[in-house]
């Protein structure tokens, strides 16, 4: 049965991405030429289910992803319960990329949040908070010079994800280049956010495959989208759900596209 959800998603995914290209099938008419992967993962401030602290174990698996950008969430930076390391910046020199992080909140002395690795300097940075009544939360934009990553890590709870919906699309209207957006969304696939969140963003990633909890999967959390109304749109030639049961409490998700310059 899950063989089956998974073929019928990949179908589904290979279709709204070709069709919404604009492609009919003549490759002399739609040239495309650029490749991008792009990684999520919820590091669980790279705290592995052995309860081992382990930077370059995480830095490993996103190595092994070879990915140009990667969101991370659950990253703390300076913190007295990760004696002041902070966690990004550790990653940035593990993988040689370069580290945009946003704190949503205070903790410990230090910040606890998300942030983006990437390769090369981006364009502009921009972070906006998000609602979250257990715990404040954000959203990181990241523009580069053919697209747009964002990263966040929604609420707990029901009715701020609603209002986080609304906003992440709202504040992300005004790029013309791919906008992708990835992170632990706290919401499964057939949840109200997800519908919401469908209307304006295709997701790229499977969500027929499971992310969390990384041991014993469960559930699927975790996602990759873009933006319905890029342009130039972009077209899904791979994606997977890492089998990596210790570094982390959730699954890392990747998908490879490849975007149309000509449309």
């Amino acid at each position: 049965m899950k063989n089956s959800v998974a073929l019928l998603f990949f179908i589904l995914c290979y279709f709204l991405n070709f069709t919404s290209a604009g492609a009919s099938g003549k490759t002399s008419k739609h040239h495309y030429t650029d490749t991008l992967k792009i990684l999520t993962y919820n590091v669980r401030n790279c705290k592995g289910l052995d309860n081992a602290t382990d930077f370059q174990r995480i830095a490993d698996v996103i190595n092994r992803g070879d990915a140009d950008c990667i969101a991370l969430q659950e990253l703390d930076s300076a913190t007295q319960r990760l004696n002041q390391a902070v966690a990004l910046s550790e990653l940035a020199l593990r993988t040689g990329m370069f580290p945009t992080f946003h704190g949503s909140i205070s903790y410990q002395g230090g910040k606890y949040g998300i942030g983006i690795l990437t390769r090369g300097k981006p364009l502009k940075t921009k972070a906006m908070a998000l609602p979250g009544k257990e715990e404040a939360r954000s959203l990181l934009i990241v523009e580069m010079k053919n697209y747009v990553i964002c990263c966040t890590h929604l609420s707990l709870t029901h009715e701020d994800r609603i209002r986080s919906v609304k906003m992440i699309t709202e504040s992300l209207q005004k790029y013309s280049k791919p906008v992708f957006l990835a992170g632990d969304l706290n919401v499964e696939p057939n949840s109200v956010e997800i519908n919401n969140l469908i209307k304006d963003w295709i997701i790229i990633s499977n969500p027929a495959r499971l992310t969390f909890p990384a041991n014993h999967p469960e559930r699927c959390i975790d996602y990759i989208m873009t933006k319905k109304s890029s342009r130039p749109k972009v077209k899904v030639v791979a994606c997977e759900v890492v089998n990596e049961p210790m570094a982390s409490d959730h699954l890392p998700v990747w998908v490879k596209v490849i975007v149309n310059a000509n449309r």
